[in-house]
């Protein structure tokens, strides 16, 4: 029997909600935390980051949350600004009733808009130890209604000095709440936050996921700021150019989108979701195996009946929640001693996802900026030339040499080769790469310009040079922060 979130204890409508997300199957942590949660317990989780723990503490709030009582009833601590996004971004996905409201808190953002949504209204705060404390010595933050209590990375706060201030704030909620910690590993000053602070707890313990297999090339492309996903997808496959590959997306909607626009710019590719009736996920399969579709948009879960052994590319579009699932998608591709790649599209918030993921799989991932339309054209070019030297051994070619010779009375020889050949580029050229706007909007869009003969950067390089790049730039830096503002003021 498969274990489902109904059978962990969650209503019927977040069960369904879930479902719509394309999220079925509980994780191991979910399966043991959530049930836990839901009734009552103080719960200690021990493991990894990337394991599916933001749902594993997330659902069991949401169950319990009071919409009609406008105070803070939960709180989540988190040791960086981008945990505290992240996860406040997960909530709002799990989500059902609208009017519930979550708020993201951290330093480096106007403290007064934080304020003004606190006095507006929330219901769950997510934050970093430093603005929380902040906002209690301030009087904004109220936490006298507080039932529940969420420690995230508990390792990552100590190690970066936060213990200290995590005390500070345990001490002003309420002793009758339930509480629950996180953390990969379990050192003494940890320990000792859980004999002073729980009650009675119960551990759950999930050991860490298995590598990725080594004969997988790992990569990432750095969506610029301005561009969609779905943009930066295009230059990517022009340049990668892949037999086929299986394209991973959050949710059925995702999917359809993307299948949509990437069939409208010529490419060879389907959906696969949960809607297809058996014969019609037949059909698609075979199609996929037999290399009549190259490109297959899915979600984890529809993707688990899709398995094919040629299978030279995996994208990560939207990457997902947990490192399991990463290395499960992954492993799709790169089998049985052949070797394959797997991209990942990655935005600003992701990078310290990135990061985890690379702790997990034991290597760097190489980050690469978007292709840019010179590098695509070296690319058709280097086949081009591939399929006129084919072309040259074969017997066909002889029922063409008359038609040369009649040209060769008016033009150079060089000439018609030239001319025969801009026909048949032009005629494989994408139509996005035919407008003349294409190279203005990649400076525009302060897409990098490709270096020669140097290695590519790592994630931890990208990102301290993206670091010294934005300082130059102060009025995208500005523009960048106006609209992450006005996210976190909406605050759902």
């Amino acid at each position: 029997m498969t274990l489902t979130f109904k059978n962990l204890g969650l209503s019927e409508t977040r069960v369904e909600h879930l479902e719509k997300l394309g999220i079925t199957t509980p994780t191991t942590i979910q399966s043991q935390a959530i049930p836990q949660l839901l009734a009552g317990r103080d719960v200690v989780g021990q493991s990894q980051t990337g394991t599916g723990k933001t749902a594993a503490f997330s659902l069991p709030i949401l169950e319990r949350i009071d919409i009609e009582r406008n105070a803070v009833q939960a709180l989540i601590l988190t040791p960086t600004r981008e945990l505290a996004m992240q996860v406040s971004e997960a909530i709002r996905d799990f989500k059902v009733d609208r009017k519930l409201w979550i708020l993201p808190v951290y330093g480096g953002q106007s403290i007064d808009r934080q304020i003004r949504r606190l006095q507006q209204g929330v219901h769950i705060v997510v934050g970093t130890p430093g603005r929380v404390l902040d906002l209690l010595e301030r009087g904004d933050l109220k936490l006298g209604q507080v039932s529940w209590l969420v420690l995230d990375e508990a390792d990552e706060m100590l190690s970066m000095g936060f213990i200290d201030d995590v005390e500070k704030i345990l001490k002003q909620v309420p002793s009758e709440r339930q509480t629950a910690f996180f953390s990969a590993t379990m050192p003494p000053a940890i320990r000792e936050l859980v004999a002073k602070f729980l009650r009675s707890p119960v551990t759950v313990t999930v050991e860490q996921p298995k590598a990725a297999p080594k004969q997988i090339n790992q990569v990432a492309y750095m969506v610029p700021r301005g561009w969609t996903k779905a943009r930066a997808l295009q230059p990517i496959l022009e340049l990668e150019d892949p037999e086929t590959a299986l394209i991973f997306v959050r949710t059925r909607r995702a999917a359809a989108e993307l299948t949509n626009q990437l069939q409208a710019a010529g490419h060879s590719v389907d959906e696969y979701h949960g809607d297809l009736n058996q014969q019609a996920r037949e059909r698609l399969l075979l199609r996929f195996r037999n290399k009549q579709v190259r490109l297959v948009v899915a979600t984890d879960i529809a993707a688990r009946g899709l398995d094919v052994d040629h299978l030279t590319h995996v994208i990560n579009y939207d990457l997902p929640d947990s490192v399991e699932s990463y290395v499960h998608r992954i492993g799709r591709t790169g089998r049985a001693g052949r070797e394959g790649t797997a991209i990942s599209l990655i935005e600003p918030l992701d990078r310290r996802k990135l990061r985890l993921i690379e702790r997990h799989v034991r290597q760097s991932l190489v980050v690469r900026s978007i292709p840019t339309r010179s590098q695509i054209e070296a690319r058709q070019l280097e086949k081009l030339q591939a399929q006129v030297r084919e072309a040259l051994t074969g017997e066909r070619m002889a029922s063409f040499l008359p038609l040369v010779a009649q040209l060769g009375e008016e033009y150079d020889a060089h000439a018609i080769a030239a001319a025969a050949l801009q026909m048949a580029y032009d005629q494989t050229r994408p139509a996005w790469m035919r407008s003349e706007n294409y190279a203005e909007e990649e400076m525009e869009f302060g897409t990098p310009k490709p270096r020669l003969n140097k290695r590519s950067k790592t994630s931890e390089e990208y990102s301290s040079e993206e670091g010294v790049s934005a300082s130059a730039k102060p009025r995208l830096i500005r523009r960048s922060r106006t609209a992450e503002s006005s996210k976190v003021e909406l605050g759902n």
